[in-house]
């Protein structure tokens, strides 16, 4: 059986190869390890959230965090995205990309007062607040410069995402939002204070849904929270409902449609008359992305049989910090008998691992792996840790491929240091 892919990534007479490009020759060109982007793949869904949102008043914010590459901030502003950023290093990366500011949310629990005037400076078009202190200070930071700040409050709906729960963000012992009990409060707090404007309602339950659900059952909550105040004179106009939904790590695995998912929220929302912001981020990416790897040595130890790879912990922490799941698989393909392996990296850690007792096609020293659905939450969490270059990374457009970050060298891995 072929092993497992995602589109755009495909097996074509044994080779693997991103859109029309074999991942052979990029290792060959690029050197591995290095992040394979599919520029193809990512407007494939960005499309297909616009079209499941076209029924109804939207505007989709791409959240930042998941994959903040120039090339790939670029290729989503050329299609029309706005952004959801959660520092003022995000915003510079939007700006350099050609994003516009005026299509930016800025989300987080604890913005500084320096990244709340460099936003309000670049004039985006709103914060989502998540405490009295961040509003107080908002409010003091936009009146010294003679502004006002658009703002929403990001509510707490809890409702509960049934993921990871170093991902799960909407229940009330979580440290992002305010209860709705206590949120309507301070909207009346807030509510005279000049130097800010209430235009909306945000609200995040968390990430890898792959059941609509949850996120329906929060869309109704808002609805009848935006209800609530505009009863009170609060004049809301949008409902920033979160991420997107869940993607395909592994066989057996399967990611909500989006337009059913669109339809949920068209029903939550009918008659609401809101405009509706999403922050899709890993469902955008994730899929189309690969790290690209070697293996240096298959090693037996006792009764463990060990596939070492030029990849490690600090170039894809996920295995690691969430014990995710990333089918690991030859950019070579041709029928061969299976194995159980640990796929470790060279990092001095025992915790620097792609798979543990990963069932998987016997491979050999040299060969390429790639290990899939590394296109989110891969590069953007990398480190130099046990003083290694991070990655070069690489964006294919059908056959044309480019180098959209060098790897680095070890002159930079001391750059700023003084002896």
């Amino acid at each position: 059986m072929v092993p497992f892919t995602n589109p755009p990534f495909a097996y074509r007479d044994g080779h693997l190869y991103c859109e029309d490009v074999a991942l052979k020759d990029l290792a060959a060109g690029a050197g591995t390890p290095c992040y394979v982007y599919a520029a193809n793949g990512i407007r494939d869904r960005f499309r297909a959230y616009q079209a499941a949102f076209q029924q109804m008043p939207h505007r989709i914010c791409y959240a930042v965090k998941a994959n903040s590459n120039l090339a790939i901030l670029r290729l989503l502003a050329e299609l029309g995205a706005g952004f959801d950023i959660v520092s003022a290093g995000e915003l510079y990366r939007v700006m350099q990309a050609g994003g516009n500011p005026g299509a930016v949310v800025f989300s987080g629990v604890g913005k500084t007062r320096d990244e709340m005037a460099y936003a309000l400076h670049a004039g985006i078009h709103s914060f989502n607040c998540e405490s009295a202190p961040e509003l107080e200070l908002l409010a003091t930071v936009a009146r010294a410069k003679g502004l006002r700040a658009r703002c929403s409050l990001r509510v707490n709906p809890d409702v509960d995402a049934k993921t990871h729960p170093y991902i799960s963000t909407g229940l009330r012992e979580h440290k992002f939002g305010i209860a709705m009990d206590e949120a309507l409060d301070l909207y009346r707090r807030f509510q005279d204070e000049p130097a800010l404007e209430w235009i909306g309602v945000s609200c995040h339950i968390g990430s890898q849904l792959l059941d609509v659900s949850p996120l329906a059952e929060a869309a109704e909550k808002l609805v009848a929270f935006v209800a609530t105040l505009r009863a009170n004179g609060i004049a809301i106009q949008e409902v920033d409902i979160g991420g997107g939904v869940g993607v395909r790590y592994h066989e057996g695995e399967a990611a909500p449609e989006l337009s059913v998912y669109g339809q949920r929220l068209l029903q939550a929302f009918a008659g609401a008359e809101l405009t509706i912001v999403a922050e899709p981020g890993r469902s955008l990416v994730a899929e189309a992305g690969v790290l690209l790897s070697q293996v240096l040595y298959v090693k037996t130890s006792g009764e463990r049989e060990f596939v070492i790879t030029d990849a490690a912990m600090n170039d894809l922490i996920r295995p690691a910090l969430y014990d995710a799941h990333h089918e690991i698989v030859p950019v070579h393909w041709q029928p061969r008998p299976a194995m159980v392996a640990d796929v470790v990296g060279p990092v001095c850690e025992s915790g620097d691992f792609f798979a543990r007792n990963r069932q998987m096609s016997v491979v050999e020293p040299g060969e390429l792996v790639a290990v899939c659905t590394a296109g989110a939450y891969g590069f953007v969490q990398s480190s130099n840790y046990n003083t290694r270059p991070r990655p070069a990374e690489v964006l294919v457009d059908g056959a044309r491929w480019r180098v959209v970050r060098e790897r680095e060298t070890l002159a930079q891995l001391i750059a700023g240091e003084t002896v």
